[in-house]
């Protein structure tokens, strides 16, 4: 490749960039620049030509027309392969211009104040930048075009050891990566805009689906070993971006679990544990301590508890980890763990321990064949005093308490969805059945603790009294359910005949 001879530096994020313009002045480089890079350059001693000197005009219009001038993108743009762009070039005394420097107005940082109005958002889109990095990416064979600081350091090093060349795989690589940060700008761009004026609600969502997110990771494979799998999502927010401080690889149904049990502890406001397993809670406490909430999830299902997944929505201390360490677990999710309990869980090399920030949460998207499903997540709270009793006995307080959590569980819980719960523990949990009859029975079923004097929290309505007779039968007080079935008068009718307290909430938390 030919030897990079002059250089247009143009750049918003100035990290990096004096220590790369002087690696460039070292290979001999000429540096063509703007505005308020050129007056950074020239403070630090680094000598540049004002793009205003190449084009005989002076930057415009409070700064909006820089570099969008023939004796620029002609400079850019020209194939050197082909005598007559050369020979256009030489008539109009246009330089060439063999490599692009260019990061782009910050609209994102702009476009995260929910606050910006539409006049702040427009002045905030780059015009010239896109026009330049698309130029020169266009002309890759020619031209190298930088647009990221983390890039200067290798490409300095391979000038130097290049003879202030770049290899052809380079100038390629950096292409592509050019067109993604146009292609993530103008995203961004359009994103933010269609919000402008319109709030996205269950009635009203955004026109076109953008799911457009970095690659994070490849996993070994998905849900089988058959399956390719990788992970995408944004670095930091949630299980997606959750720091991994030990541990082997995450597998995809790792991921999966790992989420579930994420998002189920936040629901509770004291110190709480899910134990997870195929994507289910096997058990789930809250209660004074975090050591407290682990024991009394762990008492819930013992046997499927172990090779489950952890979660836990306080920093995981020395007395949990050692309750923990007792069994076999694939992997951990918290907000942070205290140095004994990495002391103590370090010795089991294979457990991963994640370190979650926030949920990262926004639309809940699922793929079907030909198309995606999007719904906003389901963040309902309850509020007791928006329920209704509908039997002739009320709860009393202990069966409120118990029955709040359970149906806080069942929200996380596969329909059709049973938990039988006492206040702050799990007991018996059915998942994912096709009758909610047999959900009841699967619940009792794989209960240990005794379910005399427990409470049901079912995810949607009871459609006959068989399930609320069948939770009876084994000694529950209460059930709390969304109601709404064509049949409520007789499923109320045997919960009174059965002296059994039943809540009605008026909201389903379905979960396929």
């Amino acid at each position: 490749m030919p030897k990079i001879e002059r250089a247009l530096i143009s750049v918003t994020d100035k990290t990096g960039i004096v220590d790369f313009a002087r690696a460039l002045k070292s290979q001999g480089v000429e540096l063509i620049s703007t505005g308020g890079t050129a007056r950074t350059l020239r403070e630090s001693g680094v000598a540049v030509r004002d793009v205003s000197e190449v084009t005989g005009f002076p930057e415009m219009l409070d700064g909006r027309v820089k570099t969008m001038h023939p004796k620029i993108t002609g400079g850019i743009l020209a194939m050197r392969g082909k005598p007559d762009h050369l020979a256009s070039l030489s008539e109009h005394g246009i330089p060439t211009i063999d490599m692009v420097v260019v990061n782009l107005y910050a609209f994102e940082k702009v476009a995260a104040n929910p606050n910006a109005d539409i006049a702040e958002l427009i002045e905030n889109i780059d015009i010239g930048g896109p026009t330049m990095i698309r130029s020169a990416a266009k002309n890759y064979a020619d031209v190298a075009v930088i647009v990221s600081p983390s890039d200067y350091e290798a490409i300095a090093q391979e000038l130097r050891s290049g003879a202030g060349s770049l290899s052809p795989a380079t100038h390629w690589r950096l292409a592509r990566k050019a067109f993604r940060a146009t292609a993530d700008y103008d995203r961004a761009i359009s994103g933010r805009l269609a919000q402008v004026g319109q709030a996205v609600s269950p009635a009203q969502m955004l026109p076109t689906l953008d799911l457009r997110a970095d690659k994070l990771a490849d996993l070994r494979y998905g849900e089988n070993p058959h399956q390719s799998a990788a992970l995408y999502g944004i670095a930091g927010a949630g299980i997606a971006g959750a720091a991994q401080l030990q541990g082997k690889e995450l597998s995809y149904n790792n991921l999966v679990d790992l989420d579930a049990a994420w998002n189920l502890v936040q629901e509770f406001d004291h110190a709480a544990s899910a134990i997870i397993k195929h994507a289910n809670p096997c058990g789930c406490a809250e209660q004074a301590t975090l050591a407290e909430s682990y024991r009394k999830a762990f008492e819930c299902d013992p046997v499927s508890a172990f090779g489950g997944v952890l979660a836990f929505n306080r920093t995981l201390d020395e007395e949990t980890a050692r309750e923990v360490s007792k069994t076999f677990i694939e992997a951990i999710a918290a907000p942070d763990y205290a140095p004994e309990a990495l002391a103590l869980l370090s010795g089991k090399k294979n457990l991963r321990l994640m370190k979650v920030t926030g949920s990262g949460e926004g639309l809940v998207i699922k793929s079907i064949s030909g198309g995606f499903l999007a719904q906003t997540p389901d963040t309902h709270r309850l509020n007791r005093e928006q329920t209704q009793v509908k039997t002739r006995r009320a709860p009393g307080e202990e069966e409120w308490t118990a029955l709040e959590f359970a149906w806080k569980v069942a929200k996380h819980v596969k329909s059709n969805a049973i938990v039988y719960a006492r206040a702050g523990q799990t007991v018996g949990v059915g998942a994912g059945q096709m009758s909610r009859v047999d959900s009841v029975r699967i619940g009792a079923a794989k209960a240990v603790l005794p379910l005399a004097g427990t409470v049901v929290g079912s995810d949607a309505f009871f459609p006959f009294p068989d399930g609320v007779e069948e939770a009876a039968r084994h000694g529950v007080t209460a059930i709390i359910q969304p109601g709404g079935s064509v049949r409520d008068e007789e499923v109320i009718a045997a919960a009174d005949r059965l002296n059994l307290a039943m809540v009605f909430t008026g909201v389903r938390h379905f979960r396929h």
